[in-house]
């Protein structure tokens, strides 16, 4: 399991924990499809509720207080912290009815009181154990704010107080803030998706498609690193975690593209820039983009949509600069002594993953049927896998998923539960409605300049939280503000959302680049900035589709189709510029990578006649280049 050991947990707790897994797959599955099995049929509060009792606890088993080398034994205050969340939640979830009727949330009785205050802070270190010191201190500073609204000094951060007893139990037993939009997306959509991706992992879907990539690409100039942009992108779209992928995929595809040729930075930049892709990749993206469909109250497969056009511009720009390194390097193709396997072979094996992409992607987009898709794409994937010796569930493998599922869950879970206090205290007090309606009112015509304030806004949280907390908490504040300006509602959250993943590759906390380069003992600033060179494309293209909506698939069809053959060409053109190197021309001169970008920049712009006049400049560029080249042949 990564980020914990094993060993910690020994016999009894591994078993403590599959048996709450177990337990909260029944009652999602019994949720969601309505079956009201042994006659449980709780309300979806109390649903929720039970599922913070299954996964909360988990925390303080997996995740040690403090991180140190070697393996860490449960104590006796771990036991204790795992114990009360597991009784206090369990309680409001068999009396979920009573809590919500009558009120608790502004006024409760003395024990759920007291519980509340506890449970409140037990989750605040659950989230400093799973997801670190920065985010835990922003939540609980944020949770603490509904006590101090009323004497802000600024008007749009002043807001409806509460005393300390009234924010415990609105935090705790409310649908404000712990129960809010995040705990409710986990419950409605994540926790069969999260399932999903662990079942992909442990029947060998990872390395199925990390093969196929292989078989595709692996014999063309810069193979591996090919690869290793294709490998990252088939496994992320499946996993949307950024470091898990780098760890995952490369292991094996870092010290490939060392092999060949490529410097150790630009190795570990690939695969970070890569990584960071799939998390915006549909048919399954991080679990920002879920929440998304929660709070625009649109279904999921909208939002895969809208983010399949930028995900294929990403990658286009990411291979055309892997490509052009290794034209200017003369770096070639996997070695002919190492084995590349057969195409048609490798679906042969493993034809019943590209199934269950087909099937998820069908239940998703064709069905709009997002809560069943990921159950029933899992039961195929585990009935299918018993046709290979390979991929087949043993006894042990089945325990290690779960164990994993359990981990995954509960992380997401903890950091969701922690951010629901950010959204709750801005949504109680008034403040989330007050700060976007000042946003607009300080930025008053200028829509580029609240963009701007936006994106880095979005990239300076993103630098402190996980990409879905960073997402929820602008969501509340920021979107709307862009929703205000006009901006079409899921382009304005997709713009924020791009913006919280580019610190991903982006100094100096880039943790997909710190992953990739212990992998490949590199420097990771060095594959920081590598890394924000191949992404170029995830720093402009935001700015261009919450403009032009028809690169997120926002328009007329014929429009869709002409805006993406342009972007696609910009994004080319901009890609080349930055490496320096343009197919059918080779190695440009300072002055020429500077024209280049300028037509990409030009095409990528969402304006027809722009488009056409990055189209002239292009053809300018190859002709002028062609003729002068010409021109010089004969005078040698």
């Amino acid at each position: 399991m990564e980020g914990c050991k094993m060993e910690r947990l020994g016999k009894f707790w591994s078993t403590i924990v599959i048996i709450l897994v177990l337990i909260a797959i029944f009652l999602s599955v019994n949720q969601i499809f309505y079956l009201g099995l042994f006659g449980i049929t709780p309300i979806f509060e109390g649903y929720l509720y039970f599922l913070l009792a299954c996964f909360i606890p988990l925390a303080f088993i997996i995740w040690p207080a403090k991180k140190s080398a070697g393996v860490q034994k449960i104590k006796w205050y771990d036991v204790i912290l795992f114990l009360i969340p597991l009784v206090f939640f369990t309680y409001l979830g068999l009396n979920a009815e009573t809590v919500t009727l009558m009120g608790w949330g502004t006024s409760a009785p003395t024990l759920p009181t007291i519980g509340s205050i506890l449970v409140w802070f037990i989750v605040l270190e659950a989230l400093r154990r799973v997801a670190g010191l920065v985010l835990m201190l922003i939540s609980l500073v944020f949770s603490l704010f509904p006590l101090v609204t009323g004497y802000m000094p600024v008007n749009f951060l002043r807001g409806i107080p509460q005393d300390f007893v009234t924010t415990a139990t609105n935090h705790i037993m409310s649908g404000n803030s712990i129960l809010g939009v995040p705990m409710r997306t986990l419950g409605d959509l994540l926790v069969g998706f999260l399932i999903f991706g662990v079942v992909l992992v442990h029947t060998k879907g990872g390395d199925f498609f990390f093969n196929l990539a292989k078989s595709l690409f692996g014999r063309q100039r810069g193979g591996p690193a090919k690869v290793s942009v294709m490998g990252s992108a088939f496994f992320g779209m499946l996993s949307g975690s950024a470091v898990s992928n780098v760890v995952t995929t490369g292991s094996m595809t870092i010290p490939a593209m060392k092999r060949i040729g490529y410097s150790k930075h630009k190795a570990a930049a690939i695969e970070a820039a890569s990584s960071t892709g799939g998390t915006t990749t549909p048919p399954i993206m991080g679990s920002a983009a879920f929440i998304m469909a929660s709070f625009l109250a649109v279904p999921y497969g909208e939002i895969a949509l809208a983010a399949a056009i930028p995900a294929l511009l990403y990658f286009v720009g990411v291979l055309t600069q892997v490509d052009a390194y290794a034209a200017k390097h003369k770096i070639a193709g996997t070695p002919s002594d190492e084995e590349i396997p057969s195409f048609w072979q490798t679906l042969k094996t493993g034809w019943f993953f590209v199934g269950a992409l087909i099937l998820l992607i069908y239940l998703i987009v064709i069905v709009a049927n997002e809560g069943h898709a990921p159950y029933y794409v899992s039961l195929f994937l585990i009935l299918a896998s018993f046709i290979s010796k390979e991929t087949r569930l043993t006894l042990k493998k089945t325990k290690d998923m779960i164990l994993n599922a359990g981990k995954l869950i509960a992380e997401i879970t903890t950091i969701l539960a922690g951010v629901g206090f950010i959204v709750g205290s801005l949504s109680v007090t008034g403040v989330s409605f007050s700060f976007s309606r000042e946003l607009v009112a300080l930025a008053g015509d200028s829509a580029l300049l609240i963009l701007l304030a936006g994106a880095i806004t979005s990239f300076i949280l993103g630098l402190g939280m996980t990409v879905s907390a960073a997402y929820i908490f602008l969501a509340v504040v920021m979107a709307p503000a862009l929703v205000q300006m006009g901006f079409d509602p899921i382009a304005s959250h997709l713009f924020v959302l791009y913006w919280a993943t580019v610190s991903y590759i982006t100094p100096p906390v880039a943790l997909s680049a710190y992953a990739a380069s212990s992998i490949a003992n590199a420097s990771p600033i060095k594959t920081g900035f590598s890394a924000m060179q191949l992404g170029v494309v995830k720093y402009i293209m935001p700015f261009f589709f919450i403009y032009n909506t028809a690169l997120i698939g926002r328009a007329e069809p014929v429009e869709v189709v002409v805006a993406s053959l342009f972007a696609l060409m910009g994004t080319w053109m901009i890609a080349s510029a930055f490496e320096g190197y343009l197919i059918g021309l080779g190695e440009l001169s300072v002055f020429l990578r500077i024209i280049v970008f300028v037509a990409g920049f030009l095409l990528f712009f969402p304006e027809l006649l722009t488009s056409l006049s990055g189209l002239i400049l292009t053809v300018i560029v190859y002709l002028g280049t062609t003729v002068k080249n010409r021109v010089t042949d004969v005078n040698a």
